[in-house]
């Protein structure tokens, strides 16, 4: 049987906020999420299973479908995603 080697992304509907890099951002997206994160230099520093990311001003910070939270980099966001 033929291994098939292109594959398309299912879509997937997310949750997403744009971090701007203040301190009121930071409270508005704990609140969004229910949960805490770090807040250092203007930066937003996310635990996640792969070790901490650090979100920068202009990142998006995404909620998955399994819960799970990261940022994404605006420029790989606009690719990727578009609003629903």
């Amino acid at each position: 049987m033929p291994v098939n080697i292109r594959y398309r992304k299912k879509p997937v509907v997310v949750e997403a906020i744009q971090f701007t890099g203040s301190m009121a951002s930071k409270v508005e997206i704990e609140s969004e999420y229910e949960r805490v994160f770090n807040f250092q230099d203007g930066k937003l520093v996310i635990p996640t299973l792969e070790g901490d990311l650090t979100a920068e001003r202009g990142d998006w910070i995404i909620r998955g479908t399994a819960g799970e939270v990261y940022p994404v980099k605006p420029e790989i966001f606009l690719t990727i995603y578009e609003p629903e």
